[in-house]
């Protein structure tokens, strides 16, 4: 396996991955006012209007995982294969995988199944990038030859049930020695620690400007919608899929992301 981190300096120096045109991005306010009528939780034209705000505000080390989706891009794509993003949302992901290859003889897709998170990442990065963009379920694609396939934040999404049969799916359509890239949040073992990380992860909201009704609100929405798991569950679930290598290669708090090689 090539040495992830020597090229850990790549693209470091640019604040944001979709530079084609700036992203237009509101700040997250959808949970500041007292809902008479709580919903669950969808990716939707009010949320893809804040999306950016959001999800920097709400997972840590977010852009790290953004870059180094990059990075590792780079080193594992092999021409003539895809490079898939899966459930991509406005895309920064694959666009870092765009920006590492340079023009490299790779077919770049990004899947979503939110109409909204698709128009709105084929409108931001125009018409120069060479992105694929495909608005379906990630579950029911049949996939091509792959070297490199990117999940960040994607499967917590999908039912349990389900996501054996999607890292099967994605590892039978991968060369020998691609590599998936899988970020989560996770889920601890010892129900004390869980709790903690879960109440560090809240202050870590709270530093970013979310009330507590802001925090306890989006709670509410997204429980029952995303189901994290632990880390053995992935390692485990990783391997009886066929991969034959796999690590976590970073973490903060109760977020992480693995990388795992076919």
């Amino acid at each position: 396996m090539p040495d992830i981190m020597t090229t850990y300096t790549f693209l470091s120096a640019k604040p944001s991955i979709m530079t084609n045109k700036a992203p237009t991005s509101k700040r997250d306010q959808l949970f500041a006012e007292l809902l008479t009528e709580p919903s669950q939780f969808s990716f939707n034209e009010s949320v893809v209007d804040v999306f950016p705000d959001m999800i920097q505000r709400s997972v840590p080390g977010y852009p790290t995982v953004v870059r180094m989706s990059g990075v590792l891009s780079e080193q594992y794509a092999k021409p003539n294969t895809c490079v898939y993003d899966l459930g991509c949302s406005l895309g920064e992901s694959i666009r870092a995988a765009e920006i590492a290859l340079n023009d490299r003889d790779c077919q770049l897709v990004g899947i979503d199944n939110s109409a909204a998170m698709i128009n709105r990442a084929r409108e931001t990065l125009g018409s120069t990038s060479k992105i694929n963009w495909v608005l379906g379920d990630v579950t029911a694609m049949d996939y091509a030859q792959s070297s490199v396939v990117i999940m960040n934040f994607t499967l917590q999404f999908i039912p349990i049930e389900r996501r054996l049969a999607l890292l099967t799916k994605i590892r039978n359509a991968m060369i020998p020695g691609g590599l998936l890239i899988l970020s989560e949040k996770l889920t601890m073992p010892d129900p004390e620690m869980d709790a903690l990380m879960i109440n560090l992860h809240h202050d870590f909201k709270r530093s970013q400007g979310y009330s507590d009704m802001e925090i306890a609100q989006k709670r509410d929405a997204i429980d029952n919608v995303l189901i994290p798991e632990t880390a053995a569950t992935h390692l485990d679930r990783l391997a009886s899929a066929g991969f034959s290598r796999t690590s976590v290669w970073f973490q903060c708090l109760n977020f992480a992301s693995f990388i795992a090689v076919a």
